[in-house]
Order: structure tokens, then C-alpha cells, then sequence
């Protein structure tokens, strides 16, 4: 595995653990405040998905790379 693969992987895996905090977010629902404004739920949903489609474009080009 080249060096080209490895960090697709490395940015793939903080990708995906971002996706999953965003998600354990929208399942704990906790509340946060933001120079007292109550932070909304849907940024979360949004980031969760880009974190994913990032995350799983990763992995798919690592798996492509070195070839």
C-alpha cells in the first residue's frame, strides 16, 4: 500500500468519525447555546451527510489508488 492509499484511509476514518459525532448528536438531541441562541439540530443532519459522502469517497479512492 503506497503512501497515496494511506492517507485516503487516515482522511476517510476522520471523516467517518465525524459523520458518527454528528449522528450521536441528532440521536442525544443535547442542547446547545451559542451567544445565547439555542444551536438548531439540522446543521448536524447536514454535516452528517457530507461527513459520509466524504468519508465513503475516500475509501472508494483509496481502494483505487496504487493501481
Amino acid at each position: 500500500m503506497n503512501s497515496q492509499a494511506v492517507g485516503l484511509r487516515v482522511a476517510g476514518i476522520i471523516f467517518t468519525l465525524v459523520c458518527l459525532a454528528q449522528l450521536g448528536r441528532l440521536i442525544i438531541r443535547p442542547e446547545i447555546i451559542v451567544a445565547g441562541y439555542q444551536m438548531p439540530l439540522w446543521p448536524s443532519a447536514a454535516a452528517a451527510l457530507i461527513a459520509g459522502a466524504l468519508g465513503f469517497w475516500m475509501f472508494k479512492l483509496s481502494s483505487g489508488a496504487g493501481k
